[in-house]
């Protein structure tokens, strides 16, 4: 990994981009920080040529956004549209929201519509991810739900965008995960994993946790990982100071 590789995952600043000029002011501060892409998420509403414009003045890459996750399914040639104006290749189904994870059969029904949404980028040469959160560890007759997502959609229609904290939150290994996705894996969102003695797990700045990113980024290099985006969905202050330590500590310890 190199650190041109290195994103944030600009929900993390989610409150403070809720205007356009808010967006330009924030985004210099995360160009400021160090990062030179961001993955584009749960931003007001803006234009896409006025973000295009304010990402090329800050020195910045739209390397991947997070659409509505209803959008994805029942709109995926506006999703085309959008990337094409953002210049961008990467998307990411973020949450199945009204699926039920614990039911076999919508599950099925979920990989078959994120089939039909992936091939429709597929076939305007953009990219369709899936955002995992925990519960893609339940499992229905000894299968996870990740398992069944990825066995009912094909590698060329459907890629992955592995959360480490989630996976770790569902008892799964980050590791092992970002080895056997292979070429599934262009997107990997970094965010530690830490211990409170009262509240038990929190989310963490890097290197603040618990989870060996060495490994993980090692793992995820060889699987053809090509965008390291942080993210860090509560913060215990500043979120822009977050972003800082964990982009620091990634700096001087994680890039080759």
């Amino acid at each position: 990994m190199n650190i041109h590789q290195v994103a944030a995952q600009l929900f993390t600043i989610r409150d403070f981009i809720k205007t356009p000029e808010d967006i330009a002011k924030s985004l210099r501060r995360v160009r400021e920080i160090g990062y030179e892409a961001v993955q584009i998420s749960a931003m007001g509403p803006i234009p896409e040529e006025d973000l295009v414009k304010i990402l090329r003045d800050e020195g910045l890459v739209c390397c991947a956004t997070h659409e509505p996750s209803q959008t994805v399914l029942e709109n995926p040639e506006g999703v085309v549209e959008r990337l094409q104006k953002l210049g961008c290749r990467y998307t990411a189904y973020p949450y199945p929201g009204g699926v039920d994870l614990s039911d076999p059969a919508q599950v099925r029904s979920l990989a078959g519509r994120l089939e039909h949404a992936g091939q429709v980028l597929a076939g305007a040469g953009l990219t369709l991810t899936y955002h995992n959160h925990a519960t893609e560890w339940i499992r229905h007759d000894g299968r996870l739900v990740m398992e069944m997502i990825l066995d009912g959609t094909r590698p060329e229609h459907l890629k992955v965008e592995i959360d480490t904290y989630w996976v770790q939150v569902g008892g799964g290994d980050p590791v092992d995960w970002c080895r056997r996705l292979g070429n599934r894996l262009p997107l990997l969102h970094m965010k530690d994993y830490g211990m409170t003695k009262d509240k038990g797990p929190v989310m963490a700045e890097i290197g603040r946790g618990n989870l060996n990113f060495p490994a993980i980024v090692a793992a995820a290099e060889k699987s053809g990982c090509e965008w390291f985006i942080v993210e860090q969905d509560v913060c215990p202050g500043d979120p822009f100071e977050s972003l800082k330590l964990s982009f620091d500590f990634i700096r001087e310890n994680l890039v080759s």
